[in-house]
């Protein structure tokens, strides 16, 4: 792969293990490395064509999972992914599994999110004099959701749709009191990444959806407790069937979006436009800068 610092675009983007761009039959793959005005993402991006389509794939911790939960910067990874155009992101998350019908070695593509994150820097584009409100109601597109699951169906994969997916800290697992809890709250599944990552992509206006793979049952089920070992060979007996999936449903994905994602900046800044910060406008040109005149 040969780095680049050329225009090259692409309108799907992947943000998973450093080994999901490996994908069969990939074609004319380039590495560019993007400054953004908030600082590095977290690797160099990977830009191919799947079926036609051109898609960038970013390891969300670094290539050889360099990075904690809570040391992703986020802000960068959704600013870089967007800068080449990209209008919808398939994440690819590890999770545990709060409901006995929703095994290891399953997915699930959630419909909701619930943040019990602490010290996570960096979520909102907003701030520095330009006060932004987005909406967040429904935190995946449902739009893409139904396409990638769909796919998905269609390739027999076990895959749920629905849920709510609970984002804790990290880098730690959960207590056998904290998944008691989470199970009783009604929660489908959990992980530590997601947020803010989904809340940014909202605010750049990118269709966002997860494909969680379960790697165990967190800690609440006797004599099935998670460990690392347990989740490595989960996620590495999983990862063909990720590649099989992004592949087929790439070339599925609509390029015309009618979804509440498409706008979600329109009404956003609430800030009185002479009292805008024009450094910080400029920072966010990419974001918002066909609504500020």
């Amino acid at each position: 792969m040969k780095k680049m610092k050329s225009k090259v675009r692409a309108s799907v983007g992947v943000i998973g293990g450093s080994g999901v761009y490996e994908i069969e039959g990939i074609q004319n793959l380039k590495e560019i490395k993007i400054k953004t005005p908030f600082g590095n993402p977290s690797d160099a991006l990977i830009v191919g064509t799947v079926e036609g389509v051109n898609v960038a794939f970013l390891p969300r911790h670094g290539r050889g999972h360099t990075l904690l939960p809570s040391e992703l910067n986020s802000r960068a990874n959704i600013w870089a992914l967007k800068s080449l155009g990209v209008e919808q992101i398939v994440s690819v998350s590890a999770c545990g599994s709060l409901k006995e019908e929703l095994p290891p070695r399953h997915f699930v593509i959630p419909d909701q999110l619930f943040d019990r994150t602490k010290s996570r820097p960096g979520s909102t584009f907003y701030g520095e004099g330009v006060v932004g409100h987005t909406p967040f109601a429904n935190p995946y597109c449902s739009v893409l959701t139904d396409k990638v699951y769909g796919t998905a169906q269609s390739l027999g994969l076990p895959i749920h749709k629905g849920g709510a997916f609970v984002i804790i800290e990290g880098p730690n697992f959960s207590t056998k009191a904290e998944s008691n809890v989470w199970r009783n709250q009604g929660f489908s599944i959990i992980g530590m990444t997601n947020l803010p990552e989904a809340r940014l992509a909202r605010e750049a206006e990118i269709c966002y959806i997860t494909v969680a793979l379960v790697t165990d049952y967190d800690v609440w089920k006797e004599g099935e407790e998670v460990s690392v070992d347990k989740v490595v060979s989960t996620i590495h007996a999983n990862v063909a069937n990720v590649k099989k999936l992004i592949r087929a449903a790439v070339p599925h994905l609509g390029r015309e979006r009618t979804c509440e994602c498409a706008s979600a900046a329109q009404y956003a800044i609430q800030t009185n436009p002479q009292y805008l910060n024009k450094k910080t406008l400029k920072k966010l040109e990419l974001i918002v800068g066909k609504y500020v005149k």
